[in-house]
């Protein structure tokens, strides 16, 4: 169910009065759970399989987690080394089932089909089998939720949801479910263990918000793809100015895209007086890389900076260390993106944008003479022809993209 089909609109009519006539009783969770589950379902109804097992085996290993965490310090080492250890294994354990879980839906196919094409070259008369099964809907979002959730409580900086219902509703929450924001702990769980009041400046700033993110998705990015489509599907039949509108139309098509469905989903929340993370903060404005990221899909880029750039060590071992660590968290998240080597080279691109800007944009001549329009344009030139790497269909495709657009005529 997509927040701009009718579907949704019936769904949430007939939610939304019986919501505000439970939201200060025992019935709110199983209300909001049970309707995130309908919400689901509407997809497929086997999308609930591995978001109702990830959700159990995360609350039952919290629990291990927290009482391994919370035992008292004995005499000896021995014994806190091996409750170390211990504490260890059980979020190891976690980490493991939730990619698991997000490998065997999302790149199994990826991993069979680059098998394949080593096992040609090599001339080995075998062919691994394409997986039949599709990819559930925001398996990526709620399963980086999980992931945040159990190290927060290894790292003690969250606690524990001891209510199933309530860490289900946390998992599971609609209006974040398909395509976030990625919450933390932290923020969403408060909201959800306490009643809420909802008042009427909860009701429309909330559909304010989501009439905004329902303009920037149905009336622009659904009508700018029309056109990215177009120009995308052949590039190699287009000359320059085509493929230069077509790139600059994506930029807007993805950002008009993701911010606005997210900020639908921050606008239904905002009316249950529930207050999700703002995720995207005029990307477009940056005045550096850094700046970009700090701007754009906010809850994923903190969750890649807090849960794999800090612990691969930051920059805290020095230059080579830093530029490292920089390098495999943007190429992870390439990766998270989609199943392919375009989304791996579009993260790696944005990190050899980052080290070839990051020595310059801390000097004093750059922060201080450079005006901040010839920064934002050229943050934006280079996030826009990066974009060709996440859009075209192969890395064949993109090459032949960024060839033509500096090469052919202008003719069109």
């Amino acid at each position: 169910m997509l927040f701009q089909t009718l579907p949704f609109f019936i769904f949430f009519a007939i939610l939304y009065p019986v919501y505000l006539l439970t939201k200060e009783t025992r019935l709110r969770l199983p209300l909001l759970l049970a309707a995130s589950y309908v919400f689901y379902a509407w997809l497929s109804p086997l999308y609930l399989i591995p978001l109702a097992y990830a959700t159990l085996v995360d609350y039952f290993i919290a629990g291990r987690i927290e009482k391994c965490v919370a035992q008292p310090p004995s005499a000896g080492g021995a014994m806190n080394h091996s409750r170390g250890r211990l504490c260890h294994l059980w979020l190891a354990l976690s980490i493991v089932n939730d990619l698991g879980i997000l490998a065997f839906f999302k790149y199994a196919g990826f991993v069979a089909e680059n098998l394949n094409l080593v096992f040609s070259w090599l001339h080995i008369p075998y062919t691994v089998p394409q997986p039949g099964f599709l990819l559930p809907a925001g398996l990526s979002f709620y399963l980086l939720q999980s992931i945040g959730y159990t190290i927060d409580i290894y790292r003690g900086t969250a606690q524990r949801e001891k209510s199933l219902l309530a860490y289900a509703v946390f998992v599971s929450f609609f209006p974040r479910l398909l395509a976030g924001p990625i919450e933390r702990a932290g923020n969403l769980l408060p909201q959800l263990r306490q009643s809420v009041r909802v008042s009427g400046r909860d009701f429309t700033d909330g559909l304010s918000i989501f009439v905004v993110g329902y303009f920037k998705k149905v009336a622009l990015a659904d009508y700018l793809v029309l056109y990215v489509n177009k120009v995308y599907g052949a590039p190699e039949e287009f000359q320059a100015p085509a493929l230069l509108l077509a790139t600059f139309l994506f930029a807007w098509q993805i950002y008009f895209d993701f911010s606005g469905y997210t900020d639908m989903a921050r606008g239904i929340a905002r009316m249950m007086g529930i207050r999700l993370m703002l995720n995207f903060n005029n990307p477009y404005l940056a005045t550096s890389m850094g700046d970009f990221w700090r701007r754009w899909h906010i809850s994923l880029s903190s969750w890649f900076r807090d849960y794999v750039y800090i612990p691969l060590g930051g920059n805290r071992a020095g230059k080579l260390a830093t530029y490292r660590n920089l390098f495999l968290t943007m190429v992870l998240s390439g990766l998270w993106h989609g199943a392919a080597w375009t989304f791996v080279l579009w993260g790696a691109v944005h990190a050899l944008g980052n080290f070839a800007t990051r020595e310059l944009e801390r000097t004093e001549t750059y922060r201080q003479r450079v005006p901040a329009l010839a920064k934002q344009l050229f943050v934006f030139a280079f996030v826009m022809l990066a974009w060709i790497f996440f859009r075209a269909q192969s890395i064949g495709a993109a090459w032949t993209i960024l060839v033509r657009i500096f090469t052919s005529g202008w003719a069109d």
